[in-house]
């Protein structure tokens, strides 16, 4: 009969930790998240610059692309309030090809007010 319990125990933890959502954990400082497939493409880019606004505010980050060839780079702004919460509606996701041994400085802007941090994420 304890054995029966112990068992079941175990199959109840063992369902509670795997009905986790995957998530990849970034933490509150880190403004810039590139895949790895961006960095396998000979893509660097600068940590977003941030200017505040009371109106709108704005951020910047530039791309390097180190490769001979162009590549098509796609990329959203993450914008977050004072308190570290994400800002909805999220903005749709953009793409820029940045030309071979080239940069590119990418622009964005909160459409909200209260935008007091922003992530820039960047994937292929």
């Amino acid at each position: 009969m304890l054995r029966g319990r112990i068992a079941a125990l175990i199959m109840a933890i063992a369902m509670v930790g795997c009905s986790a959502r995957p998530a990849i954990p970034v933490s509150d400082e880190q403004t810039l998240v590139m895949e790895s497939s961006v960095l396998a493409a000979g893509i660097t880019a600068e940590q977003p610059t941030l200017t505040i606004s009371e109106i709108q505010s704005s951020a910047s980050s530039t791309l390097f692309n180190e490769r001979h060839e162009p590549v098509t780079v796609h990329y959203r702004f993450y914008w977050y309030d004072v308190r570290g919460l994400e800002m909805h509606p999220l903005e749709a996701p953009r793409s820029v090809v940045i030309p071979a041994g080239k940069s590119v400085t990418l622009y964005g802007s909160a459409n909200y007010l209260g935008a007091h941090k922003v992530r820039l994420y960047l994937y292929l």
